[in-house]
């Protein structure tokens, strides 16, 4: 099989296009993103690692489902199966994540609350997603995916990042939690997701629209989990627990504005911290993997803020003694 540019040559020459790219940088995907000339301008070819299977089959769905709500996705003008390329929209190369590091205090919690915005729009279309059969509307953070994360985490933070295997005892202390913590999540499940949904995700394109990128894995979840995402993502310092409140009330107030049922202010704190505890551990697994695995060093120094931030909500709920001793000795 060629590699990911040769097989973009391959889709460019079979176009007869000139075979000009450059690379786009990933994050911590297998895809690789290229720039190439497109019809008098430019777009982005998504080149998979492999000819496209259920993988791609997700995007598209995906992609279309969104759109279909009104929400600000690139709009896909070509697609390659053999190849494993996806030609669709160019968004520039602003990512909100930049934006922010150069964004004073109000600019910050502007572009902040915009985001917060977005999350509260794929939460409207969830009965859009339902009614078109969406592939999304068939996946849900059920009990088992989300403790098959917290496994992942277990495995590659102890072992491939620390290379210090759990004791017997830890382990089945820490899978205990898991469990609990997994089936009770899998209760909350019941909006759509975008499921990775944070700063590197969202980008600020040439007429200053934030837009929503890499969107093929959105299921069923918690109402709780893309903000979470967003606002724990890749963080160096525990946020004031009062900062969150006020995220939180504004993410609340905006579903009710746009016509979804209010959720209980306390109630929802509550699933908030069940779902820190989850996805905070599920990134440090991530990274842990990356950093390791694809040398993708610059993940470490958010692996630690991320195992503090499960501890702190674990304490907060006064709940997961395992997680909160073994989180609490880094």
């Amino acid at each position: 099989m060629p590699d990911q540019p040769e097989r973009l040559k391959n889709y460019l020459a079979s176009r007869s296009t000139d075979p000009v790219f450059e690379a786009v940088t990933g994050d911590a995907s297998t895809r690789e993103y290229f720039r190439i000339p497109h019809n008098g301008g430019f777009a982005i070819a998504c080149v998979y690692p492999e000819p496209f299977a259920d993988a791609i089959n997700a995007y598209l769905d995906v992609t279309q489902l969104l759109l279909s709500a009104g929400l600000p996705v690139a709009e896909i003008s070509d697609v390659d199966t053999d190849l494993g390329v996806i030609v669709q929209e160019d968004l520039g190369n602003i990512l909100l994540r930049d934006k922010l590091l150069a964004a004073n205090e109000p600019g910050r919690s502007r572009l902040l609350d915009e985001a917060i915005s977005l999350i509260a729009q794929i939460q409207l279309a969830t009965p859009r997603a339902y009614d078109r059969g969406s592939i999304a509307s068939r996946l849900k953070f059920d009990t088992e995916k989300l403790e098959w994360e917290l496994g992942y985490f277990k495995q590659h933070y102890f072992e491939t990042f620390l290379k210090k295997p759990l004791s017997a005892d830890d382990d089945a202390c820490l899978s205990a939690e898991f469990y609990e913590l997994a089936a009770e999540l899998e209760t909350h499940a019941s909006v759509l997701c975008h499921r990775d949904f944070h700063a590197a995700n969202l980008m600020i394109d040439a007429q200053s629209r934030m837009r929503i990128i890499d969107h093929q894995d959105a299921r069923i979840g918690a109402e709780s989990y893309d903000l979470v995402s967003l606002l724990l993502d890749r963080i160096t310092v525990l946020p004031p627990r009062e900062w969150l409140a006020e995220k939180r009330r504004f993410f609340i107030d905006l579903r009710a504005r746009l016509g979804l049922s209010r959720l209980d202010e306390e109630e929802f704190a509550y699933q908030f911290r069940l779902q820190t505890v989850q996805r905070c551990l599920k990134a440090a697994g991530t990274f842990s993997y990356q950093s390791v695995n694809r040398g993708k060093t610059y993940f470490i120094p958010f692996i630690t803020p991320m195992l503090r931030m499960a501890a702190r909500s674990s304490e907060s709920l006064g709940r997961f003694p395992a997680i909160r001793e073994i989180c609490g000795r880094v």
